[in-house]
């Protein structure tokens, strides 16, 4: 019988975003050499936007120049898709997973691990949640989109992951053609629910183990 993988996690707080990309490159050095087991990092950013590695600088409203103004700043990432928001009141879970290890392929990943570990998160609390249609990335409540999924693959190990809106403050995907969709919305936990929410630390809690929960079914 095979032993239960282990998965690590590290409930990081509030971390910049480019500190946040420097530990998860190391990470994943350290995971290719099996110097550390899979690892999850849980985390909030200070307001910013990042784009993916195609590069839609077009998808970005507002002039480079302005992002100060609005407290925002802007960073270039090889993950995969479009430009994106992160920012305070928003849960980021960021998995440096070993997938040959488990056998699933980056499809599976996204589908398997963080659409539903989002989707199940959002029932928890009434809210019912999706996978996107076809061009459609990230989880949704009927057009409105609520969480977003941008992910980098690297000989088979993991890294980036999953933003959930918990209440981050919307007026900031107005400046962006949130994951290069244009036309809809985008929605909050606090939006879409009538039940009182618990703390921002439970409600990363309950994303964690949510994933931990999805893990256990490919053990």
């Amino acid at each position: 019988m095979r032993s239960p993988r282990t998965l690590e996690v590290w409930k990081l707080g509030t971390v910049n975003y480019l500190k946040s990309l420097k530990l998860q490159e190391k990470l994943v050095s350290e995971r290719k050499a099996h110097q550390i087991p899979d690892t999850l990092l849980s985390l909030q950013h200070p307001p910013t936007y990042t784009l993916g590695k195609r590069r839609t600088d077009h998808n970005l409203l507002i002039p480079e120049s302005e992002l100060t103004k609005i407290g925002a700043e802007l960073h270039y990432t090889q993950r995969g898709g479009d430009i994106t928001f992160h920012g305070p009141h928003q849960a980021i879970l960021y998995p440096i997973i070993s997938l040959r290890s488990i056998g699933f392929g980056a499809r599976n990943y996204v589908e398997t691990l963080l659409e539903r570990s989002m989707i199940e998160f959002a029932s928890i609390y009434g809210v019912k949640a999706r996978a996107g249609n076809k061009c459609e990335t990230g989880v949704w409540v009927g057009d409105r989109k609520i969480g977003a999924i941008g992910v980098r693959i690297s000989s088979g190990i993991t890294s980036h992951g999953l933003a959930f809106n918990i209440d981050p403050d919307l007026n900031y995907f107005e400046h962006i053609v949130p994951c290069g969709i244009a036309d809809k919305e985008v929605t909050s936990l606090r939006r879409e629910t009538d039940t009182l929410l618990p703390s921002e630390e439970v409600i990363h809690e309950q994303l964690s183990v949510g994933l931990l929960f999805s893990q256990s079914f490919f053990l």
